[in-house]
């Protein structure tokens, strides 16, 4: 944990703020691949926290006889289909990992329908009586949405580690996993632009520690000036 950075204005291209409830907070939770970012999003979700997964979202907008899979067809060819005409998001993350502009057609193509879930998500959970919510997804930082949410926790580990889980859980050889870590932004600026930063690189009751004490921080946080 470290004290928070300045508020950083939005980028010109940074997506449009999502509707915020009055009186909810809306805190980010990002870390690069491997980095236990989603044992974090569980370890507050036992804890009561809503989270929304950003990721699981792109994966529910790209189901079979969805608009989202065939725009991405459209953009990007048949060839991203498997057989039974899901999305092969292996190939695909090989493409866009390699290629800047694929990735960012599309993320133009996913983000918009993502942040329509997410907004109708967080109405729900206003509607619930919940102060705080957690939006949980890869690239809040290197889209921009760090400006807009109240604060942002950062996953991090060194990147051996990543690579070892990684390679334990998928299985296959760890050089596109390191290319994946190295397509992303790194540690070094996850640490500076997040708020707080939980360090993975220990035992599960080691990360559970440091979530309780996230939550103590998390509860008085007030939103950031202008959130909408």
């Amino acid at each position: 944990m470290h004290d928070p950075p300045a508020p950083r204005p939005p980028d010109p291209g940074s997506p449009p703020p999502l509707p915020r409830p009055a009186g909810v907070r809306l805190v980010g939770l990002t870390g690069g691949i491997g980095s236990g970012k989603s044992t974090v999003a569980s370890l507050l979700r036992a804890r009561g926290i809503p989270v929304f997964d950003a990721d699981r979202a792109a994966r529910d907008v790209t189901a079979p006889g969805t608009p989202g899979l065939d725009a991405v067809v459209a953009a990007f060819g048949p060839g991203v289909l498997l057989p039974d005409r899901t999305l092969d998001r292996a190939g695909l993350a090989r493409i866009v990992f390699s290629d800047p502009a694929a990735r960012r057609r599309l993320e133009q193509l996913l983000h918009p329908r993502v942040d329509a879930a997410a907004a109708e998500w967080l109405a729900a959970r206003a509607a619930e009586g919940s102060a705080l919510c957690v939006y949980e997804a890869a690239l809040i930082l290197e889209t921009g949405r760090d400006a807009w949410l109240d604060g942002v926790i950062a996953v991090v580990a060194d990147v051996e580690t990543r690579v070892r889980r990684v390679v334990e859980r998928d299985g296959g050889p760890p050089e596109p996993v390191r290319a994946r870590i190295a397509a992303q932004i790194d540690d070094d600026e996850r640490r500076r632009r997040a708020r707080w930063v939980v360090v993975n690189d220990g035992t599960l009751a080691d990360l559970e520690r440091q979530v309780e004490a996230l939550l103590e921080e998390l509860s008085p946080v007030p939103p950031q000036e202008g959130a909408k």
